[in-house]
């Protein structure tokens, strides 16, 4: 598996190793060995799917606040979607920083979004499935969100008019946002 560093530290491309002949391909998308052989440690204890029919369905800026907080690593399994994380760690360097990334079925490439960072996707085609693994469970009372279009953000979406759940257009702007107990540590 290759590795690539992202600007915001902790964030990081992964490329799977994939084996492909004239019947298709077949990849390992997570091997407990190799992620520890990576530095990556972390205990994967749920696998999330989402299906998002249309395009320009946006899902995000998503995190739980700790001691809650979820490691997610992110894939497109069909069609292809504009994955942004944003650093919310109070002390951070990149504090309200982002980075973005295509992750598509053709690509084959996750994003590992650590503890400490909003998360959220937009669809470039119709008909995306992603799938993500965290390593804590859903904890309702712990979900928090920022805005998606937060101008000080200034994150590049590629929809000007997405699709968003009721949720996702009513969570604070990060500056607003009173509830988050993410410290970065050196």
């Amino acid at each position: 598996m290759n590795v690539i560093e992202t600007k915001l530290s902790g964030v990081k491309i992964l490329e799977p190793k994939v084996f492909g002949d004239h019947r298709g391909y077949f990849m390992e998308s997570y091997n407990k060995n190799i992620f520890e052989e990576l530095g990556l440690n972390f205990d994967f204890i749920q696998d999330n799917q989402s299906l998002s029919a249309p395009v320009g369905t946006l899902r995000g800026l998503h995190f739980q606040l700790n001691p809650k907080a979820q490691t997610k690593v992110v894939r497109c399994v069909t069609g292809a979607i504009y994955d942004v994380a944003v650093d919310i760690r109070s002390g951070s360097p990149t504090y309200g920083q982002w980075v973005g990334v295509i992750l598509s079925e053709h690509n084959k490439r996750q994003l590992l979004v650590p503890k400490g960072f909003a998360h959220g996707f937009c669809t470039l085609v119709p008909d995306t499935t992603v799938a993500y693994k965290v390593d804590e469970y859903y904890s309702p009372e712990h979900d928090g969100g920022i805005l998606w279009n937060d101008p000080e953000l200034g994150i590049d979406w590629p929809a000007t008019n997405p699709i968003l759940s009721d949720k996702d257009t009513k969570h604070p702007t990060l500056s607003a946002a009173t509830n988050l107990n993410f410290v970065f540590e050196k």
